[in-house]
């Protein structure tokens, strides 16, 4: 069962996404067919992404974000927000992945400049969520800190069972995937780096 203050509530967090995706491209200077070709996400999806005429997976923002070279927390930010070194509750918004029906939270203070996201996750039960990462112009490193439940996390061909206060660490150049072969939800957090260049 989802814990109340983590169900997912209509603060047009699709809108944000649209909004974040529009704003990195644009600095970027890329066009739509630009990154379509980066993230091997079609220019027609990522337009109707952009308009907010459609909600992405987990695993599509994955690819935009790829695409961008930022990572997927990015894409979650709201840059309007004030800049504080503190975060509150009821600052975060959740967003339900429509595909997998995780949710997530970014719990990191939004818009402050730390090379270091923090993130919550509710992970169904039954869920599988395959990231199609491959090598970035960035170098993202990522932990997953199991706080209840279990789940099993694939790096490359590598599988690893994670049960309750275990870690995992991992960089973020390679496929991905997230299962919960459980009949319970899962909670975990997730700290990743923002991303340096690659020398």
């Amino acid at each position: 069962m989802v814990r109340p203050e983590l169900r997912a509530v209509p603060i047009d967090i699709n809108a944000r996404i649209a909004r974040r995706v529009r704003e990195l491209r644009t600095n970027l200077g890329i066009s739509l067919a630009d990154l379509s070709s980066r993230c091997d996400v079609s220019r027609s999806m990522l337009s109707l992404i952009e308009r907010e005429e459609t909600s992405a997976t987990a695993v599509l923002l994955e690819k935009i974000a790829g695409g961008l070279g930022v990572p997927l927390a990015t894409l979650f930010e709201d840059p309007t927000a004030g800049v504080s070194p503190v975060s509150r509750p009821q600052d975060r918004v959740a967003w339900r992945d429509p595909q997998s029906g995780y949710i997530r939270r970014n719990i990191s203070p939004a818009n402050f400049p730390s090379p270091i996201y923090i993130v919550d996750v509710t992970f169904p039960a039954g869920a599988t969520v395959a990231y199609e990462t491959s090598a970035r112009e960035v170098i993202i490193h990522q932990q997953v800190w199991v706080r209840k439940g279990a789940i099993e996390v694939t790096v490359g061909r590598i599988t690893y069972r994670l049960t309750e206060d275990d870690c995992l660490a991992m960089q973020m150049d390679q496929p991905v995937t997230f299962r919960n072969r459980t009949r319970k939800a899962a909670e975990y957090m997730v700290a990743l780096t923002k991303g340096r260049p690659r020398s």
